[in-house]
């Protein structure tokens, strides 16, 4: 793409449908079975959610939610009753302003700054978004991963220039492959491979920035896609998607998207932050037994 910045032909508002449906089929029968769902998305300045509704076959026998760490509203869910397929079924309208009118990546404070605020340092004030800073379970901190963020990250540069020139590069240099990973490939191993799907993409950029002190947090959402001119959009053709925000003060968090390199904006419909994978995935529990099972999954994202 020739521009980080979204083209539409408006800075109206866009309303955005999403569809997501989710099945499992289980060789032989499970007999009881918990779950956790991350399938409600987030309200943020820019994102406005008019209507949520979920459909989970067969019904729970019990129903909790909660706000997690992060912000998110998690669904809780038990099944006691045998089933051999589990379906569960998200329908969400969304609004969504446009983010950046009045962005200037120039205009953000220099990396080390950020670095430096973000550094361990006693008597110091805390710093939330240091959190953000950390290993977590699939993205490791490590020496290639700061080599290679530093690359983008002269002295004083702008943290959110050099940031969308590191996703410019992850974009350029790394293949998009859907059998090179797995749900569970680390950042390390992704950015070795020099290939993945947007989870990794996700990842490494994420991996890069924490290496070298700057916050940056796992965003799991939808990406709405055009069909090509003469071709009718088909049901499911869209696809569940995850990008990177990152802290750039004075704007605050940024978000940016290096598998499609370009800044999320009204084409990106946002679900959950974490701070990677492991903390956001649609659907996690324990099951008693099942054996194999196959899952099948459905997105489409329609413009009202």
């Amino acid at each position: 793409m020739n521009t980080i910045f979204p083209t539409l032909p408006s800075m109206r508002p866009t309303v955005l449908a999403v569809l997501h449906r989710t099945t499992y089929r289980y060789s032989t029968l499970v007999e009881t079975a918990q779950h956790l769902a991350t399938i409600r998305p987030v309200s943020t300045p820019s994102q406005e959610v008019l209507q949520h509704a979920e459909r989970i076959e067969p019904e729970p026998s019990y129903l909790h939610t909660r706000v997690d760490t992060f912000g998110n509203e998690v669904v809780y869910f038990a099944l006691d009753t045998q089933h051999e397929a589990l379906q569960v079924t998200s329908e969400t309208t969304v609004r969504l302003r446009a983010r950046w009118a009045s962005f200037d990546p120039e205009a953000t404070e220099p990396w080390e700054n950020i670095a430096a605020v973000t550094s361990y340092r006693a008597g110091a004030p805390y710093v939330p978004e240091t959190e953000f800073c950390f290993a977590s379970p699939y993205v490791a901190l490590h020496p290639l991963l700061s080599t290679y963020a530093l690359e983008s990250f002269a002295p004083g540069m702008p943290v959110a220039q050099g940031a969308i020139d590191l996703m410019h590069r992850i974009h350029d240099e790394f293949e998009y492959h859907q059998t090179t990973t797995d749900f569970d490939t680390q950042a390390l191993s992704a950015f070795k491979l020099r290939s993945g799907v947007c989870q990794d993409f996700a990842q490494v950029m994420i991996g890069c920035l924490r290496s070298i002190g700057i916050p940056a947090r796992y965003v799991s959402g939808y990406l709405r896609t055009v069909p090509l001119p003469g071709h009718a959009r088909l049901l499911g053709a869209d696809a569940s998607h995850a990008w990177v925000s990152v802290w750039c003060p004075p704007f605050g968090w940024i978000d940016l998207d290096p598998t499609n390199d370009v800044m999320a904006d009204r084409d990106h419909v946002t679900l959950a932050y974490g701070r990677d994978y492991s903390d956001v995935s649609l659907l996690r529990g324990m099951i008693l037994g099942g054996g194999a099972h196959a899952i099948d999954v459905s997105v489409s994202v329609m413009e009202l």
